[in-house]
């Protein structure tokens, strides 16, 4: 168990040291030591029982989609979001020192990362293998140290595992991107005045016709804009749905209390996750939509 003083200054993630999650903490949160786990339970279960002061949750990309198994833990964790962080996510193709373009005949990476980089691995036609995480393949190839095998991983990840870039940048899509959620043990209250506010929340709907139409109808009427909505089986019943959502606002702004009164009324278990401010990324991409 680390002391109370050291925990306040440390931030877990999933994975290994070299992860993208390690490198958005390093970005994010450059005064705190970061503390890794093999899984998404165990990060947050480390902030739960004090052992670090927050933690760095990846919840959806722009070319995988969601991380479906943290929206199934969100609606059980007693911890709340209090920030989020859009990660830009560049791909490195690594291999041991003196390792040549022309020599490589295998790579490492986990599976999404190998699927983001398909036109460089099918141009150079090498042999894919699976590994569990992209900076977990760096480090077998640096322990391995062969010429022949290169790995797909984070430029943090070369500099901690001695490994040459010997291709930068190589995903297959430039808007590759990750959303990080931040979670702490108390809830953070942005003041809408001083910039704008996501808030996010989990609820059921009760299984009658019009059911979630009539939920999330509020927000419409009240102008409260839905910025993200995902469904999630719950038991393995078809027959019974589990909703989360983001929307643009603090649960205290009259308009957003509306909706809110509208959700409980024909929903239940609503379940609201954090409020916070919103990642300047959110201004930059709807500018860039708009333009």
């Amino acid at each position: 168990m680390l002391e109370k003083k050291q925990a306040s200054q440390t931030i877990a993630f999933q994975g290994v040291p070299g992860a993208y999650s390690d490198l958005a903490c390093r970005e994010v949160y450059s005064d705190m030591a970061t503390l890794f786990f093999s899984s998404f339970e165990g990060v947050l279960d480390a902030v739960s029982e004090g052992q670090a002061a927050m933690a760095m949750i990846p919840a959806e990309n722009s070319v995988a989609g969601r991380v479906a198994e943290i929206h199934h833990l969100l609606p059980h964790t007693e911890l709340y979001i209090i920030a989020e962080h859009f990660q830009r996510v560049n791909h490195q193709l690594l291999a041991p020192k003196g390792a040549t373009i022309e020599g490589l005949k295998t790579v490492h990476s986990h599976m999404h990362a190998l699927a983001q980089c398909r036109k460089l691995i099918s141009e150079l036609g090498l042999e894919i293998v699976v590994r569990a995480d992209t900076a977990g393949a760096a480090a077998a190839v640096a322990e391995g140290d062969d010429k022949t095998q290169a790995a797909i991983a984070s430029s943090l990840a070369s500099e901690i595992y001695g490994l040459e870039v010997l291709r930068s940048n190589i995903e297959d899509a430039k808007h590759n991107t990750t959303r990080f959620l931040v979670l702490a043990h108390k809830p953070f209250d942005p003041d809408p005045a001083k910039g704008a506010v996501i808030t996010s929340f989990v609820f059921y709907v009760r299984n009658v016709p019009a059911a979630v139409y009539k939920a999330l109808g509020g927000f419409a009427t009240n102008g409260v804009n839905m910025t993200r909505l995902e469904s999630f089986m719950i038991d393995g019943k078809f027959t019974q749905a589990q909703f989360y959502a983001d929307v643009e606002g603090h649960p205290s702004e009259p308009h957003v209390k509306l909706s809110f009164e509208d959700l409980n009324h024909y929903s239940r278990e609503v379940k609201i996750l954090g409020s916070y401010y919103a990642h300047p990324f959110r201004h930059l991409e709807r500018a860039a939509t708009e333009s």
